[in-house]
């Protein structure tokens, strides 16, 4: 089956270090779908494509705010092959990566060797861009927050650890008119062998993306609980609006973090050099969160993981707080 035949590329609205996204529709239907390339011809890429594959193809049901995966297709040079979700690993890990050093050593650029990854569209951007671009609401950060956490428990029943949430990395949709976030960007999760609580599994790659990276990631010792870590910084600077400028891309980024003078360290790195640090939440104005709030987010980035709430009780604890709700009844 030839990929040009099933999807028509309409044009590019993303782009990072390991793959580019584009808008697409397929032809027979005319929806339109996302398709993430992939370039597998080194073995690191393709070792951060299979992650985002075992992943998504891993879940069994779907969460409304989980990326859908339509579909996965490999190519070779100019022909396309079709993943099914049906492959054991081991098979289908096998053809990857030996497809993979072929089109390594392969000089005709024909031959490249992708993996593209057929998702559902989402029209709002990532939820980076689409905060940053309106006025604070605090009945749809509540909202953003109550999906975020139903999603990180989600995954983690289903034994995925995403090990990079940051708002860059959650889409928006909008098919039923309010906002609906996604958690996208699988390509550095892990899926636990095994069955059990997904917190007792043991991590040492420290990986993910440093503003959002908890102490102990850092130290390469870590479980889920650095999910909700990130969550953490995720939820304290949507709330209060803290940003701060990637160094590479000048980008305006959503993030929390430590002032040293003129530098910026990562909250997760400065907990880890001072355990007894204070957080000061909320950092801008007193009257910006209420008290149950500051306790909940002090809880999600505590230093220590065994005081930290995992993702089952923050998904609990969420509902539970005042926190955009005098909005929604002002509103109603």
């Amino acid at each position: 089956m030839a990929a040009e035949a099933k999807y028509s590329i309409i044009r590019e609205v993303g782009r990072g270090n390991y793959g580019v996204v584009y808008e697409a529709i397929v032809n027979k239907t005319r929806s339109k779908v996302a398709v993430k390339r992939m370039q597998c011809n080194v073995p690191e890429n393709a070792e951060l494509a299979l992650q985002e594959f075992w992943a998504l193809q891993s879940i069994q049901r779907q969460h409304e705010n989980v990326i859908q995966l339509e579909e996965c297709i490999l190519q070779n040079g100019q022909v396309f092959q079709p993943i099914s979700h049906h492959y054991r690993k081991s098979d289908s890990h096998l053809l990857l990566i030996e497809t993979c050093l072929k089109g390594r050593r392969c000089m005709d650029p024909r031959s490249a060797c992708f993996l593209w990854f057929v998702m559902e569209f989402c029209d709002g951007g990532n939820m980076n861009e689409y905060l940053l671009s309106r006025s604070p609401d605090a009945q749809l950060n509540n909202s953003f927050m109550q999906q975020l956490s139903s999603a990180v428990a989600f995954l983690h029943r289903n034994q995925i650890v995403h090990r990079d949430l940051k708002a860059d990395n959650i889409l928006i949709s909008h098919k039923r008119g309010n906002p609906i976030v996604k958690v996208a960007d699988f390509g550095l999760s892990k899926v636990c062998r095994g069955k059990g609580n997904v917190n007792q599994h043991r991590f040492s790659s420290a990986c993910g993306s440093n503003f959002y990276m908890a102490p102990e990631v850092w130290e390469g010792h870590y479980t889920a609980k650095a999910d909700v870590f990130a969550l953490g910084i995720i939820f304290w600077a949507m709330v209060e609006r803290i940003t701060f400028r990637d160094g590479d891309t000048e980008k305006e980024l959503l993030g929390t973090y430590i002032c040293q003078g003129k530098e910026l360290i990562p909250l997760g790195e400065a907990l880890l050099e001072n355990p007894n640090l204070k957080l000061q939440i909320p950092l801008k104005n007193k009257k910006s969160m209420p008290d149950d709030l500051c306790k909940l987010l002090h809880d999600m980035l505590a230093f220590n993981p065994k005081k930290r709430l995992d993702s089952f009780q923050l998904e609990v604890r969420i509902r539970q707080i005042s926190y955009g709700k005098k909005c929604q009844r002002s509103l109603s």
